[in-house]
């Protein structure tokens, strides 16, 4: 049976996926145990996949496109058997060599995940401000009580992606996701290179994606069993904004006598009572409707080919 399954999302890495390979194999060789490495290949267009194809033992998952990282996590976690799954960027700057030292926290501190803490990173400064922005921002909305939710090297149970479905760019909130399920954290200081080969795939888009993806979770924690807590608030801040300006429409017409058929205030109640309720309704119907097409078999990015080189697999 294996134990450990190492789940490496690749995106145009082709200069830094053999020394990545070489460097997990020699880990978990040293670590003793029934290991798998899977590294999912999310629509390279260098030739991350012809590197790939000379490297044992793995497990190649090619996407038909590039679906993004979070897609490419959760290809790797559903095929992944072992007991435990270790994720970890395919940029070489999450160092396979830590590896140990999350297999031993999960250990000492008995706990269902242990999450990495990129401490001191290596990144430019741009990345550290907008990862700075993001902790506060998670601390008010997502609350999942680590320091670094963005970094991928982590290690979970495998029961913990039983019924857990990943799309968007909720790959960084994994954790919260799964400790609101009641599944426990811990975190490890570990240590972070900087990338020495290729080019960052941290832009401005991933930016906007991850906090719409926030607000999102930040829902489903807080209203996914009461909806109507949160729609029907709003629906009555609304009906009562719009309904003191019909007050005020009326005293102004009827008590002091003054035209209003050159008044926009009307439409403007009306809005706010008619538009405002289908706006925020209609929005959560449809996330609602998204998560159920997307949970169970209906996974929205496309498996190309699964390459299976693992005849020096170590058992």
């Amino acid at each position: 049976m294996i134990t450990y399954s190492i789940i490496v999302p690749i995106f145009n890495e082709e200069e830094n996926v053999s020394n990545l390979h070489s460097e997990i194999v020699t880990t978990l060789n040293s670590i003793g145990e029934p290991f798998e490495i899977i590294f999912i290949d999310d629509g390279s267009v260098d030739n991350t996949v012809k590197k790939l194809q000379t490297l044992s033992p793995l497990t190649v998952i090619q996407l038909r496109r590039n679906f993004g990282q979070t897609a490419a996590m959760d290809a790797g976690i559903k095929h992944a058997t072992g007991k435990y799954i270790i994720t970890l960027d395919g940029d070489g700057q999450n160092p396979p060599s830590e590896i140990p030292k999350l297999i031993q926290a999960q250990k000492d501190q008995q706990v269902d995940i242990i999450s990495g803490w990129r401490r001191k990173r290596k990144d430019p400064l741009f990345k550290k401000i907008t990862s700075r922005g993001a902790y506060a921002l998670r601390s008010i909305f997502v609350k999942d009580h680590i320091h670094d939710s963005g970094c991928s090297l982590k290690l979970y149970k495998r029961e913990c992606f039983e019924h857990v479905d990943l799309f968007g760019e909720m790959h960084r909130f994994i954790p919260a996701i799964l400790s609101w399920s009641g599944f426990t954290i811990g975190e490890i200081e570990v240590e972070h290179h900087s990338r020495k080969h290729g080019t960052s795939k941290y832009n401005w888009k991933r930016i906007v994606k991850g906090f719409i993806d926030m607000l999102s979770i930040w829902f489903w924690r807080k209203y996914a069993n009461r909806p109507l807590h949160l729609f029907g608030s709003l629906s009555i801040l609304l009906t009562l904004t719009g309904g003191a300006l019909f007050v005020y429409l009326f005293i102004r017409r009827i008590i002091y006598g003054l035209s209003i058929s050159n008044s926009n205030i009307p439409l403007l109640a009306m809005l706010l009572v008619i538009l405002g309720i289908q706006f925020f309704i209609s929005g959560i119907l449809v996330d609602i409707t998204i998560r159920q097409f997307y949970s169970g078999t209906n996974n929205y990015y496309v498996i190309k080919t699964i390459l299976n080189n693992n005849t020096d697999e170590k058992t």
